[in-house]
């Protein structure tokens, strides 16, 4: 069962990975565009991202977290867990202090006054594209570290078996 729920939560993590990689892979490009070319792709593209991102955020952490309860007792994988773990926290603090300010000036634009909307993305787009980049430095490192410690718990004893020893 903790092999299953090992291989659950490195998905889960990855999928989670997928949008903050997304972000960071289309960073360069959407720093060149305008106004409304930003705020148009902005405003339309990442709909989907909030929901799903959403869901993979924080199933992330909690699956994460429920694999460093239930490897408690092993420490050669516990102390990595809980590290990997500490990152995805990381992940969501840094989204929460960096981006969602953001999105609810961006939202509170559209509700009050729309045509002001590519102004607010100027205002903020640097805080928003290099907070979803901080995000993914977290998310990466604590997918790795997460990924260690299930590397470090199969120790020697899986390797004899692996290479047929």
């Amino acid at each position: 069962m903790l092999q299953i729920w090992r291989f659950v939560t490195l998905v889960w993590v990855a999928l989670a990975l997928t949008i903050t990689s997304a972000h960071v892979l289309e960073l360069p490009q959407k720093m060149q565009y305008d106004a409304a070319l930003y705020s148009a792709v902005n405003t339309t593209l990442y709909r989907q991202f909030a929901t799903v991102g959403g869901v993979y955020g924080v199933g992330q952490i909690l699956a994460a977290g429920l694999l460093a309860f239930a490897v408690r007792r092993r420490p050669r994988a516990y102390h990595w867990t809980l590290a990997g773990t500490a990152l995805l926290v990381l992940w969501l603090v840094s989204w929460l202090v960096l981006v969602a300010p953001v999105n609810d000036e961006v939202t509170r634009a559209l509700k009050a006054s729309p045509d002001l909307v590519p102004r607010v993305w100027m205002q903020h787009r640097e805080r928003w594209e290099y907070g979803h980049a901080v995000g993914f430095v977290f998310q990466l490192f604590g997918f790795c570290v997460l990924l260690l410690a299930v590397l470090r718990d199969a120790g020697p004893e899986s390797q004899r078996i692996r290479l047929g020893r």
